[in-house]
């Protein structure tokens, strides 16, 4: 049974930094892509941040979120600095077969539970 386990949310002020990570169990997702998407309250998920065969952000974080993962860790990161309140939202770890390309939020294979991040002004 495949589980995604998130931690590192939080509430943090505007410039401030937070760390994601997600680790994976189950099996090995080597071959797959891993990321992350958020949903801020009464709009879509959205993908943030992908690392497969391509590196992928959202432009509004480019530049102030870095993606890595450790395949030997089943381990997903996201790190965020400069937060800014527009980044307030529930992040969600998800990993897809496709390694190659962006999947779109309906398509995704797993998920993680979520966690809530919340940068005040």
């Amino acid at each position: 049974q495949v589980q995604l386990v998130e931690s590192g949310g939080g509430l943090v002020q505007a410039g401030g930094s937070l760390r994601l990570s997600c680790t994976a169990s189950g099996r090995t997702f080597s071959t797959y892509g891993m990321g992350w998407f958020r949903q801020a309250p009464e709009k879509e998920r959205e993908v943030v941040a992908w690392r497969g065969g391509i590196t992928y952000y959202l432009d509004s974080v480019k530049g102030r979120f870095t993606i890595s993962r450790d395949n030997a860790k089943n381990t997903v990161y996201l790190q965020m600095n400069s937060l800014v309140p527009e980044d307030t939202a529930v992040y969600y770890c998800a990993i897809d077969r496709r390694y190659y390309g962006v999947p779109k939020a309906q398509s995704v294979d797993y998920w993680g539970q979520g966690t809530q991040v919340t940068v005040s002004s």
